[in-house]
């Protein structure tokens, strides 16, 4: 019989992973146990992801405010340091900010306006349009930016960040001057001390940063990359990609996970026959529409994955053929042509008009995205996402 469905994700429940958990029996048994009780089978290509929050967990890879303070202090001195660049998050950035500021005695913290990396905004584009304002090339000081703007609460959050991000800093101890700029370099006007906290564009920051004199720049992928008294790190990621754990420790973005989904394929073959991909995800890469925020706060989508999941889509667009080569046809006859085409698609679509518009990135992110909506990050209880279907096509 004509299989009926394509692509389907499930979130897979499973106990509360603690420090020690064996991930690879976890996972394992969480699925084979799933099928089981749901009365469905395991197939080859299958993809079993594990979200990279139960993987740190089990990994034990926390620190505290204060082991970020020290490494801070250790790297730039202790003196005035510029943070620039953060993304407005309370969940993700303000804890770190509480170390940092902890580990010096002024901080010029300088803000992107009028929103984040990530989309986060403080402003408009409306409102700079009507205060005469030119965010490439213009320099707000806070009396400016609250003179001209007043204040402004985060659309989903209700948090005005500037006073908050303001109140964290001066609760550590430190001494606090605020700024709007877009330029990395406007920073060295006032210390050449910094730390870059973007993500995606970390690696160009510092670039510019240093040839504009800078003495010491580290990003948060600089920060924690070594333990301190015995606390978590993350040796290619530092501090990216990390969550608040509780007010005075965070959950690094996991380590050393390779093996991790390499056993868990490993297993699954051995108990069930199947050759499944593994991969661990962390935020997916979607953008929202209403708040215009870029989900993507980590500094990749999966850290680790088998070797079935590197790549991307090749796929040819069903509707491009209808409506074209096969216009005339309708109807088991176009079924039939459209699937013998399928059967006759090259290796490599790369630039062929037939696959436009088949999203051409790369598959971890594609099925990252995927677990992440899946999953959720919230109360659904289920950090183990089964997709099944996902290298299917028209003619399965």
């Amino acid at each position: 019989m004509e299989r009926k469905v394509g692509t389907v994700s499930r979130g897979i429940r499973c106990p509360i992973i603690r420090e020690g958990d064996n991930l690879v029996d976890i996972t394992v048994n969480s699925v084979i146990e799933a099928a089981e009780s749901e009365g469905y089978a395991f197939r080859d290509r299958d993809v079993v992801a594990l979200t990279e929050s139960i993987v740190a967990r089990s990994q034990g890879n926390y620190v505290s405010v204060q082991n970020i303070a020290d490494d801070v202090k250790a790297k730039l001195g202790g003196g005035t340091i510029g943070i620039i660049f953060p993304i407005l998050s309370r969940n993700r950035f303000a804890i770190c900010l509480r170390g940092m500021a902890m580990g010096a005695k002024k901080v010029v913290l300088m803000l992107s306006y009028p929103s984040d990396e990530v989309g986060n905004a403080l402003l408009t584009y409306d409102q700079l349009d009507e205060a005469g304002i030119n965010p490439y090339s213009d320099v707000l000081t806070l009396e400016k930016y609250r003179e001209l703007f007043g204040e402004n609460k985060h659309e989903f959050t209700g948090v005005d960040y500037v006073q908050y991000y303001s109140d964290i800093i001066t609760e550590a101890g430190a001494e606090v001057e605020i700024i709007f700029a877009n330029n990395a370099k406007t920073i060295l006007n006032y210390t050449d001390c910094v730390i870059n906290c973007d993500i995606h564009t970390r690696v160009r920051t510092k670039r510019l940063l240093k040839e504009g004199g800078a003495k010491v720049v580290c990003g948060m992928d600089d920060i924690m990359t070594a333990p301190i008294n015995g606390s978590g790190y993350n040796a290619k990621y530092g501090l990216l990609g990390s969550n608040k754990s509780t007010e005075d420790t965070i959950k690094l973005f996991p380590r050393e996970c390779q093996d991790l989904v390499e056993d868990i394929q490993a297993e699954i073959l051995k108990k069930t026959g199947k050759h499944v991909e593994v991969m661990v995800y962390g935020d997916g890469a979607f953008k929202d529409p209403q708040g215009k925020i870029w989900e993507l706060a980590d500094p990749v989508v999966s850290p680790a994955y088998t070797a079935g999941l590197e790549g991307t889509p090749n796929e040819i667009k069903l509707k491009y053929l209808a409506d074209n080569e096969y216009a005339n046809l309708s109807g088991e006859e176009l079924k039939a042509a459209i699937s013998e085409r399928i059967k006759a698609k090259g290796s490599n679509l790369y630039g062929q008009m037939e696959s436009q518009g088949t999203t051409p990135r790369r598959l971890t992110d594609l099925i990252g995205t995927l677990c992440d909506l899946t999953s959720g990050s919230g109360d659904k209880g289920t950090p183990i996402i089964w997709i099944q279907g996902y290298f299917d096509n028209y003619t399965n």
